[in-house]
């Protein structure tokens, strides 16, 4: 029997890409009770891609600085957005560009 082809994120329905984080969510649990760092990372990367399609690249603006999630202190310039990719780079960082998905920034909160 053939296994059921995926679909792509970018063809998914809302309600599907919630199923889909869910699944993700349970794998990327076991994985981490089990002590499969690399799984669990790989999970966690699906997670924030399916997120990302569930969120308007509208609202995130080029030229625009955003704190990346899970990475407290780490902020991100954004350059441009393709899809629900937003490049641009690390302010910290080397000075490289690279793409993030959007569901991975947020807002940073500024006293």
């Amino acid at each position: 029997m053939l296994k059921e082809e995926q679909k792509r994120y970018s063809e998914m329905t809302k309600e599907e890409l919630q199923q889909e984080i869910a699944v993700l969510t349970e794998k990327a649990r076991k994985a981490e009770q089990m002590g499969m760092v690399n799984e669990y990372a790989v999970y966690e990367r699906k997670i924030a891609m399916a997120r990302a399609y569930m969120m308007n690249p509208a609202d995130f603006q080029p030229g625009e600085i955003y704190e990346i999630e899970g990475a407290p202190g780490e902020y991100f310039k954004v350059r441009y957005l393709k899809g629900v990719f937003a490049w641009g780079w690390r302010l910290k960082g080397n000075g490289e560009e690279e793409a993030l998905p959007i569901s991975l920034l947020r807002k940073p909160n500024l006293p």
